[in-house]
């Protein structure tokens, strides 16, 4: 589904990425670990089209799609729940909800708004509340149910479990597995190692911009240096 070859991405003279290559295959979950200032965020923001790629290939369902604007990359099927959340703090609940459509013209856009409250109740409750006056956790169910609203193929995660109680973790981990079983395939970045080897059937290890170690995510949680490095050293 998403293929990226030799992907290198620079903030001016800094190479930030430096020949990524990485494969999601449709209905999978893939993660992709690495400490901060790894080159997780500037990844996912260059395959969305928020960074031009310096090099390399990025393509989609066989298309290249790097140098697209990040509109026309949500149009392919790509949606992208950012670092951050990003909620539109101003707005409300209903109104966030309804930004993820933006670019839709179906009938469907309201079958579908009523399936994300009835997936997220706090939401539901809330949905004429300011997006700003959330908890953590319910901005977080915020953002997932903003990028569902584009029907992606794919969805991207930058980090969903930054700042979060270890209760509302496992509750968005939880609703993880449920859409990909749905059929949404999943790339998710994570500094929470344990929780996202867990969810993803593949893994990729980020070290200063460049892939170091990939494997099946069970061959990763029993690897002596990822667990050392990212799992406390153990189980």
């Amino acid at each position: 589904m998403l293929e990226v070859r030799g992907l290198a991405t620079s903030y001016g003279n800094i190479k930030a990425l430096k020949g990524i290559d990485l494969d999601v295959a449709p209905g999978s979950v893939v993660c992709l670990l690495g400490a901060n200032g790894a080159g997780k965020t500037t990844f996912m923001k260059t395959v969305t089209g928020l960074l031009a790629p310096a090099s390399g290939n990025i393509s989609f369902e066989g298309e290249k799609i790097a140098g697209l604007s990040p509109a026309a990359i949500v149009r392919k099927g790509i949606s992208l729940v950012p670092e951050g959340r990003a909620i539109l703090s101003r707005m409300t609940v209903l109104e966030n909800l309804e930004m993820g459509a933006y670019h839709r013209r179906d009938r469907e856009v309201r079958k579908d708004l009523d399936g994300i409250l009835a997936r997220f109740p706090a939401l539901a409750a809330r949905k004429g509340q300011r997006g700003g006056f959330l908890s953590g956790g319910e901005q977080q169910m915020l953002a997932i149910g903003r990028a569902l609203m584009a029907r992606p193929k794919l969805l991207l995660l930058d980090e969903p479990s930054l700042g979060l109680a270890p209760f509302v973790v496992s509750d968005i981990f939880r609703i993880l597995r449920e859409i990909n079983a749905e059929g949404t395939t999943v790339l998710l970045v994570e500094q929470n190692a344990r929780q996202a080897l867990k969810a993803s059937g593949y893994a990729y290890v980020l070290e200063t911009g460049r892939i170091a170690h990939q494997g099946t995510s069970s061959e990763l949680r029993n690897d002596p240096k990822i667990k050392e490095a990212y799992l406390g050293g153990r189980q």
